[in-house]
């Protein structure tokens, strides 16, 4: 028993530089009893390799950091894969959903930075999103943001996932352009 748990001890030791977290908003909430108040906090965590993987959680306990370990456990639970282009941006254009919350997020050229606010900066940092375009239209509410860019994200796919879908060549998808040598010569001829 006690290997297992020095195992287990070894496996969070490792894990812990692999992800990093951002608190998006912390909640304190009180519910009045007989002898006054107790209070809680409700924590919203994104977590993510900044590689192409993030992820969101959520956590409740009577002190903010139990609160916080929580949220960062169950965001780590939840985490997707979202591909890249070149490492630094979106593939194309997506729009995503949650409940009133609604968020447009654009590709950008090199160099445009992260063009998001609060919580949809946290996603696309935590992603490793270096240039991005957003903007959220609806809900404010950092639940409800974050849910809709987590949905959008979940609905990107690369042209190797659309090759591979139609049974054709990533060359074939992206309209492969043709050498410059070879253009030569077919307008010489």
């Amino acid at each position: 028993m006690a290997e297992r748990d020095n195992r287990r001890g070894r496996r969070d030791r490792d894990e812990a530089p692999e992800f990093a977290d951002r608190l998006v908003a912390i909640n304190r909430v009180s519910k009045t009893v007989k002898g006054g108040k107790r209070f809680g906090f409700a924590a919203l965590v994104v977590v993510g390799d900044q590689k192409g993987r993030v992820g969101f959680g959520k956590g409740k306990a009577k002190e903010v950091p139990e609160a916080i370990r929580k949220a960062t456990e169950q965001a780590k639970r939840q985490m997707i894969r979202v591909p890249l282009r070149e490492g630094r941006t979106l593939h194309h254009d997506i729009e995503g959903r949650h409940g009133a919350g609604k968020v447009t997020m654009r590709t950008a050229p090199e160099g445009t930075g992260i063009i998001a606010g609060g919580p949809m900066r946290a996603v696309f940092e935590m992603l490793g999103v270096k240039d991005v375009v957003s903007k959220s239209l609806g809900s404010q509410n950092p639940y409800n943001m974050i849910r809709a860019t987590i949905d959008g994200l979940t609905k990107e796919s690369s042209p190797r996932m659309i090759a591979q879908r139609r049974g054709k060549k990533v060359a074939d998808i992206l309209g492969a352009k043709p050498d410059a040598p070879a253009a030569a010569e077919a307008a010489d001829a």
